[in-house]
Parts: structure tokens; sequence; C-alpha cells
């Protein structure tokens, strides 16, 4: 039968590796891949693979490097630029028969060889290897181990893919030859070696040479999602989306819980978690609740748990059975068979196409049940991602029958290693406490260790758990600057996420950051096209971009988001100070706390460990001196659509550079289809000037010819004078908004064409962070302790003293540690 996926071939799909990179034996293979890269294969009957499998698409990886091949009586040996495997043919693929050792140092002091057999333990006291991710969250409270990633301070990992299924050029997939026909296990071992040292970028990179790139996903994806499992109607959720519009809070993605179909069905054919039927009670009119919600500038995805296949209460029964020969008036149960062409055809055209066609846009792949299959070692989860995402990739019909093929997408758990083809990941259910909170920042950048870029977890937690809402505040703090910012909630009516829920100070603050997350689409999808064509993680860890820097690896939950550095405060706020505290490493260089407009200077080449305070409203924000933030300024605008009205962030001390990347949308956009717009910034202290170019290049029509754009200056003051291509422009103050950006300047630029080229010239423009008495009082003031003790603080303040000295003072004032850590940031 054909396949419902490609109209290719049955034959394996072949991925050889480049002519002359292999040393060959009888029942061995090693393939030098890259200089740093070596694949190794065992086979007692020689069953060598050249075809690709679940992980692997390629391997042919480019030009095959220089490297050395010894041999003698029952030694083998391969040495490249960076690695020397030695193996012993008559031991085997054995702890004493094969040894990779890396001719390069690494950072790790018992690193850079490896044997065969060793395994990480994740329970060792310094970490090893680095840590990739996991399948699931579910029932996990607090911390969990993580499965090994690539990256690892010994400077090597190895892959397996020998329990890997062959894929065919149909997309289907079938066992390695010779395996067990019961169980797919093979005897065969296919294993690659990774040995990078600390290069981590170029471990991902040939990682995703070797498994395929990670897909651009849909702009509107990085947008906020409204996610809660609740009995919604179509009216009372387009109400509540237009209660959202009116309190200028964002949304892009729609998610509707099972609650969309019949849930409550005939319990002689089960129970209804499983459905594809609209309930009409609630949703009378589906065509006209997605047309309404495509028209809010929202993409919807809805829930599915497709394990108890298709039942005789569905729509799609009858279809369904008549596709697979059956006859529909016996009503017999069509179990789910993910495995199985014919049932994966009917149940994609039939259960799932005609609800596309009604205005769904993904779907929410909830599976949670089972591991097997008709395909001896074929896991389900990993072949649903594989098929609902080629399926919502494929040629479709549209007005007057045009073919058109959208941007393919699913929303489901972690299978294996290859899962970053097949985005959004779902984190699973999420048990609200704070020590789920505490371990979702060092979760997800970790999971960049493997090349998994886009988790969606449950912002500000699914299930159980308690109402607490600082908790819920910072939890939606993090979602800002997460991959995806996804809020969700269990079927309770007490625990839902919309901030006028909660306590003013609370709703403010996830107010501010929802607003936030809105305006940082265009940067954010910048990094997603980074993500796509040179495999860096948008969230990632510290460690990526300072390998060498032992304090990278000290403080796990702060990750860097684009260029930006996040330090998650997530621990409730001391009830004295009414500031919750976090500890975090900064590399060296000047730095800008983007809430507060704060400077820090880390001179060292070590970088500098700071102790971070912040009341309820805020969280550190770093950016170098020079970065470049580019967002969108209006919220009515769609996350999905490259905005008109652009905001520019920069940040004052430095030079620096930001390219903005945008496209048309299109599936694969090529050159064609992409701009890029350039802003150049010149600073020069000394002249108090300043400069930023905009320059743009790319194809017409992709963006809005003309745009507004609005700079705003970190930090900053003094008698400015603005000029726009010679013209004069008004400069205004700008207060520190108390969330999520500091004082400084405002410049609208008016409405231009970015593809003529714009220059905005600067004069007397001077840095102006917070000076530290203003810090200090806003440490003291809202602090909970003695009048008499704060006037004391405060004479010592406005002493003038600094450093050491300033602190001295106010601990002899009788000023709490809490507070003088506080204190100690800015001292």
């Amino acid at each position: 039968m054909t396949s419902p996926l490609s109209p290719g071939s049955e034959r394996p799909r072949p991925a050889p590796a480049a002519v002359g990179a292999v040393v060959a034996g009888p029942d061995w293979r090693f393939t030098v891949l890259t200089s740093r890269l070596i694949r190794m294969e065992h086979s007692p009957a020689g069953n060598f693979v050249d075809a690709a499998t679940q992980l692997v698409v390629s391997r042919d990886l480019g030009p095959v490097p220089d490297f050395e091949v010894r041999r003698s009586h029952d030694r083998v040996e391969i040495i490249t630029e960076h690695l020397h495997l030695t193996y012993q043919p008559s031991r085997g693929f054995t702890r004493s028969g094969l040894a990779v050792t890396l001719r390069t140092a690494v950072i790790g002091v018992h690193g850079g060889a490896w044997r065969y057999g060793d395994r990480w333990d994740p329970e060792e006291l310094y970490r090893t290897n680095l840590g990739g991710t996991v399948r699931t969250l579910d029932t996990v409270d607090g911390a969990t181990h993580v499965n090994p990633g690539l990256l690892s301070i010994t400077g090597f990992s190895v892959l397996d893919d020998s329990g890997s299924l062959l894929v065919q050029e149909d997309e289907w997939v079938r066992p390695r030859p010779h395996s067990d026909p019961a169980s797919g296990q093979t005897p065969d071992q296919d294993l690659y070696f990774f040995g990078y040292g600390q290069d981590y970028r170029a471990a991902l990179r040939d990682f995703f040479a070797l498994t395929g790139p990670t897909p651009l996903i849909p702009r509107a994806l990085l947008g906020n999602w409204w996610s809660r499992y609740h009995k919604y109607s179509a009216d009372s959720y387009l109400a509540l989306m237009d209660r959202f519009a009116t309190e200028q809070l964002p949304f892009s993605v729609a998610v509707i819980d099972m609650d969309w179909h019949l849930v409550d069905i005939d319990p002689a054919i089960g129970n209804g978690w499983t459905g594809y039927t609209w309930n009409r009670e609630l949703f009378p009119d589906p065509e006209g609740f997605l047309k309404a919600l495509h028209e809010r500038g929202m993409q919807v995805t809805l829930n599915l748990h497709p394990a108890a296949g298709i039942r005789r209460h569905e729509d799609a029964y009858a279809p369904v059975a008549r596709a697979l020969g059956m006859d529909p008036a016996t009503g017999a149960d069509i179990p789910f068979n993910i495995g199985d062409k014919a049932f994966t055809a009917a149940y994609l055209e039939h259960a799932h196409h005609t609800l596309e066609e009604q205005g769904v846009d993904f779907w929410w792949l909830d599976w949670q049940q089972g591991g097997a299959t008709d395909i001896p070692g074929l896991d389900p989860l990993w072949m649903l991602n594989h098929v609902h995402y080629l399926d919502s990739g494929r040629e479709r019909s549209g007005p007057g029958q045009v073919p058109y093929r959208r941007r393919p997408i699913t929303f489901s758990r972690f299978a294996d290693a290859s899962s970053h083809r097949t985005p959004i990941g779902f984190s699973g259910d999420t048990v609200t406490t704070w020590e789920s909170l505490r371990f979702q920042p060092e979760f997800t950048a970790t999971s960049a260790n493997i090349g998994y870029y886009w988790w969606s977890n449950d912002i500000g937690g699914h299930m159980l758990g308690v109402k607490d809402d600082q908790m819920a505040a910072r939890w939606v703090q993090l979602g800002c600057f997460s991959p995806i910012n996804r809020m969700h909630s269990t079927a309770s009516v007490f625990n839902s996420k919309e901030p006028w829920r909660y306590s003013r100070d609370a709703r403010a603050t996830m107010n501010a950051h929802l607003r936030l997350r809105h305006r940082l689409v265009p940067y954010l999808y910048t990094w997603a096209r980074r993500a796509h064509t040179e495999g860096i993680g948008p969230v990632r860890p510290l460690y990526h971009d300072h390998p060498w820097s032992m304090g990278a690896y000290d403080n796990r939950n702060e990750f860097c988001f684009g260029d930006l550095i996040i330090v998650p405060l997530t621990c409730p706020t001391d009830t004295a100070t009414k500031l919750a505290q976090e500890q975090a490493w900064l590399p060296q260089g000047v730095w800008f706390d983007l809430p507060t407009g704060r400077r820090y200077d880390a001179d060292a080449a070590a970088g500098r460990i700071l102790t971070f305070s912040r009341p309820l409203e805020q969280l550190p924000v770093l950016a170098r001196a020079g970065s470049i933030i580019v967002g969108a300024e209006d919220f009515a605008e769609p996350a999905g659509d490259n905005p008109r009205h652009l905001s520019v962030v920069v940040v004052p001390g430095a030079n620096g550079e930001f390219v903005l990347e945008e496209d048309d949308g299109s599936p694969e956009p090529g050159p064609d289809a992409v701009v890029r717009t350039r802003f150049t910034l010149t600073w020069d202290k000394p002249a108090a000037s300043a400069r930023l170019e905009i320059t743009q290049e790319g194809a017409q029509g992709v963006v809005p010819e003309e745009r507004e754009i609005t700079v705003h200056l970190l930090s900053t003051g003094g008698q400015a004078t603005a000029r726009v291509n010679g013209t004069c422009v008004p400069t205004k103050e700008r207060p520190a908004d108390g969330f999520t950006l500091g004082g400084g300047l405002d410049i609208s630029l008016g409405t231009i064409r970015a593809a003529d080229g714009v220059m905005l010239e600067l004069s007397g423009v001077h840095m102006r962070p917070p000076t530290p008495a203003d810090e200090v009082f806003r440490i003291l003031e809202p602090a909970q302790m003695s009048y008499p003790a704060k006037d004391r603080a405060w004479e010592v303040v406005s002493s003038g003293v600094t450093g050491g000295a300033l602190l001295g003072g106010l601990r002899a004032a009788g000023v709490p540690e809490v507070i003088l850590a506080a204190v100690a940031e800015i001292a």
C-alpha cells in the first residue's frame, strides 16, 4: 500500500557516508565523519547500515577529513587531527577492545579518554556529562534526572543508534536487517562518538548535520498561548479572548483542551478521553468559532488523546471503517494502530483533515499510553510525532483548488534524540510548586545540550500544589523568557491563570511580562531562524557561549535568551525586605540590567559572581553594553505578522549590532523570501555622541515597506539632540516602568523606509544608570524594619561613602543582612 506520508518507494532511504571515510573489517566498521565524529559499527553477520534511520538522516558531512590508519596484528588505529581510536578485533566491542582518546585539552581533569561501555552516572557528585532531557515531566515534582546530552566536561559523548529503525523513501519505517521479528532488536551495534572537547557549538552543528536541522516553527507560536483544561463554550472562549484584548494582553495561540470533543459517551465503548467529534452543545458552529479566533490573529490547536482509536460515536467512524474494509453497521471499534499504513491513512484523512479544513491549525498530541506497535521496535510516540509533523506540511488545495503547503508543526512529548525535528515539545503535566518552578529553567536550558530547543512547559503549573500569587507571577516572568510561553491549568474552578484572578502586585507583574513577551517575538524569531540555519539554541546554558569559564557551569538556573542573560527568581520574597535573591555569574564585560538600568562591571577574565535581589515585579535581564533588542511596539499587531511598528532598545556604552531576520512564513523560505534589517550602533563616550544606522536587504513584499520605529535608549540622559537622516527629531525622557525597562530616552524616528537606509545621530548623550543613592533608597523604602534604623542607614548613604565603607556603615546602623546583600549588588 502507498504510504500516507509520501509517494516514494518502500526502499530504505540511502544515507551513505562520503567515499573514503570508511575503515572496515569482516564484522566491524568505522566511519570518519569529521575529525571529531566517528561512527563505530559492530555486526557479527556483517549487516552494516547505509540507510537513513529514525535518528540519522545524512552521513555525508562534507569533505572527508585527513586521517591516518595504522594496522598491526589484532590492532587497528585511526588518528585524526582531534581523535585517536584504538580497536582490537579479537576482543570486539568491549571495554578492553575499543577506546578513543582526544588529542586536545579538555576542561575536565579526568576527561579526554573513553572506553567502550563507559556510562554516565547521573548521581555523580561532579557532573561530567552536562545532561540532556527526558520524555516527560509527568508526575515529577521538582528536580529529576535527565538523560545524557552531547556536551561534556570530559570532552566526549556517545550516541547509540543501534535500536533505531530504518526510514524508507516513502517516510515509513522498517526494522533493521535480520532483527528479531518479535522485538525488533538486533545484536548489531551502531554508535556515534562525539569528541568535540569544549567546542560545544561545533558538536551541535555536526549533530544537526547528522540528524537533520531544527525546523523553522510558525512565528505566531512565539507569542503567548492560552491553555486551560476547562469546559469552555465557543461564546465563553471568545469572550475571554476579547477580555484579554481589552486588557491589552496579547495572545497568539488558542489551545482548546479535551472538552472540545464529546467526552460523555456510552460506557460500553470506553471513556471519553479519545475524541474527534465536536461537542455541538458547546461549539454549535466549529467553523465560525475557529474563524473568529483566526480573525483575532490566533492559531488554534486541539488536544488529542488518540489511544482508544475510532469508535462508533465519532463523525469519522463510518468513513474510516469503509476505508479499512469494515462494515460501519457493525459498530465494531477501530483500534488505534499508528504502525499500520491503512489505518494511518484513514486516521489522517477522515479524523484530522476534515477538522483541519474547518480551521484547526495543529494538534496537541497528548500521548501517554503504551510503547508498542505492529512494527517491532517502533515507539508509537515517535511515529505519532513523525506522522503528524509530515502530514501537517502536506500539499493541500486552497481556494480555486490552488495547491499550497503550510509550515509543518506538531505539539507532543519528547520521543528520542531525533525529536528536535518535530517541534513543539510538550513537557507534561507540571505540579504547581516552587520546587517545580525552580527546576524548570535548568530543565529547559539543559535540553539544548541534545539539540532540543522548543520545549513548551506548563507555565504557572498545571495540577496539584497550592495557589501562591508570588509563585504564579514568577512563573509568568520565566515564561516570558522561555522558548514557548504557554499558560496552563488543570480542571479546577479555582485554578486558572487569568492575571485578574491574582493579587494586585502579581497581576501587574503578569500583565507586564505577557506584554513584554509579545514585544520580544521579532527578537526571538530571529534566534529561531539562527537555530535552523546555525544550530544555536535560542534558550541555552551559559557554557554554550563560555565553555572555558568555570562560572558558566556553577549556576544552572541562569540561561541565555538570545544574547540576553536571564536570572530567574524561583523562591518567595523575604517578608521583611520584599526581595527575592538569586546568585548568578556574569561573563567578563560591562552589563546592564534592562528592568532597572543598573550597570555591572565584570572586569576579571573569570567573570563575576553576584547575588541579585529583586522585588516581585522584576527579575534580572542582563544585556551587554552595545546590545540592541529589536521587538514589536504595538500590541494590536498579531505576533504572527512581521510588525509595522518596531521597538529598538539600545543598551549604551559600546558599539554593537543586531540583524533582524524576517521571512514570508512559507514552509521553506529561501533567499527570495527573507529580509535582514541590520541595526549598527556606534557609541563614542568621550564625544558624548552615538549613531544608529539601519540598513535592509532582501526581497520586496516580505515586510512592510514603510515602518514606524521607536528607539528606547536605556540608562541614558543629558541634553541630547537627535537627527534622523539630518532632520532634528525630539527626544523624550522616559521614566523606568518599574517592571521590564529602566529609565532613559525615547526617540520616535517616525515613518521610515529601511530599504533606503536610515541614520539616527545623537549628540550630548551620556550614560546615566541609576545612582547608588537612588538604588539604596528603593531597597530601604519598602523594607519592614524600624524607622530609626532606616534613618541611620540613610545618613550613611547620604554621606557619599561607597563599597566596603557603605556596607560597614549600614551594618553598624542595624540594617539586616538580607538588605546588606541587596545593597552589595550595587555598592
